[in-house]
């Protein structure tokens, strides 16, 4: 289950470039909350903080409260954008969700196991296809990570996103069954098992 995280912003009177720019300088960054076939809330968040939270990991994987005025809504944010010489966020796009609501997102991948591995014991290297698997899930289900064991995988295994379990009505955008990672042979051993088969 994803973790939400409350975040307090301040309501935005009017809308454009000229109103950005004023509210950047007052210390804030501006964004909006969109969707639920309601119409968009403009607000402001204050820099500081939302620049912690933003660097945090899981950003675009997390729920977050947004409180304006005393009111709360929950949401998941869909887009940041950046200064493109500073890096420092100038817009944030929040995604009003609720317990039905279901979105594509990008969750990473976490691998465990490592130690329980005999192909990486015999010094196999572990390729990672894929960092990110993008999923159809709902938005109160979003997981932090997905989790793939590397317990029993020996060299030449290819894993599959099969066999890495999903939270409920989750389902991956690609609709075939991709490899997520290999364990493949470094050099070294790859020369010893060819050895080994020539003899």
């Amino acid at each position: 289950m994803t973790q939400i995280i409350a975040l307090a912003a301040e309501a935005r009177n009017g809308a454009g470039k000229g109103t950005a720019r004023q509210t950047r300088r007052d210390g804030r960054i501006p964004a909006v909350i969109y969707g639920n076939k309601e119409k968009p809330v403009t607000i402001s968040l204050e820099a500081v903080t939302f620049t912690r939270v933003l660097h945090k990991p899981g950003f675009f994987t997390h729920l977050y409260d947004v409180t304006v005025d005393g009111v709360t809504t929950r949401t998941l944010p869909r887009d940041v954008q950046f200064d493109p010489v500073t890096d420092r966020p100038l817009h944030v796009d929040f995604l009003r969700v609720s317990e039905t609501t279901e979105i594509v997102v990008k969750v990473p991948v976490e691998f465990v196991g490592h130690e329980a591995s005999p192909g990486l014991k015999r010094g196999a290297m572990l390729n990672i296809v894929r960092h990110e698997v993008e999923l159809h899930v709902r938005a109160n289900n979003i997981p932090e990570h997905l989790t793939v064991n590397l317990d029993g995988v020996d060299v030449g295994a290819s894993i599959h996103i099969s066999s890495v379990t999903l939270p409920e009505g989750a389902r991956p955008v690609i609709d075939r069954d991709f490899t997520i990672a290999t364990v493949a042979a470094p050099s070294g051993l790859k020369s010893e098992e060819n050895a080994t088969a020539e003899a």
